[in-house]
């Protein structure tokens, strides 16, 4: 007889391909089949080009793609056959596990308000390179958070002359850092 343990042994991640913006679905969908899902988010902005006002949005991390957690030997038809579901991710007739340690990486980054975290914290003091042709690569201090951290206060200094500027949190990186940092132009950390 087998036990929960020997199932749940038997279930590997997989990415799920879904059909154009329909993520929340299949998602939803595979859900009701009770099959564990995760679809990272992120939190981003637009700006009004006329008024400049900023208007957040949920993104997904992955367009078009979410994971899902499931025995294939017993629920891949069912799966592939979910509406919203394009086809799961697949080398040949096989479908391709994705590693748990992939995922475990994706959650770390997940933070308290569920959406993921593309920038490394910053404290104050921090030395950081500000990433934009406006400003050169200049070399700052990090000096605080603005507007619940989309925009940062930098302490620049150049040849005798020292400034506070604010800029967006997506064009600054702390140096001096080892290891990789997921990083994506003009995103929000949140």
């Amino acid at each position: 007889m087998r036990t929960d343990n020997m199932v749940e042994e038997d279930k590997q991640w997989f990415a799920i391909h879904t059909k154009s913006k329909q993520e929340d679905r299949a998602d939803s969908n595979l859900q009701a089949w009770r099959v564990e899902t995760f679809t990272p988010r992120l939190r981003d902005y637009t700006c009004n080009k006329f008024t400049g006002a900023r208007t957040y949005v949920t993104k997904h991390l992955f367009p078009r793609y979410i994971f899902a957690r499931f025995d294939a030997d017993k629920l891949l038809h069912k799966v592939r056959f979910t509406r919203g579901v394009q086809s799961v991710v697949s080398c040949g007739e096989r479908p391709s596990p994705v590693g748990p340690q992939v995922i475990d990486i994706i959650r770390s980054r997940v933070g308290d308000d569920g959406y993921i975290k593309l920038y490394e914290d910053l404290t104050p003091g921090d030395q950081v390179m500000v990433d934009s042709s406006h400003f050169g690569n200049f070399i700052g201090v990090f000096d605080r958070r603005i507007d619940e951290a989309d925009r940062v206060m930098i302490l620049l200094t150049t040849v005798s002359y020292q400034a506070r500027v604010i800029v967006e949190r997506g064009m600054v990186r702390r140096i001096g850092q080892n290891g990789p940092v997921l990083r994506r132009k003009g995103v929000s950390n949140h």
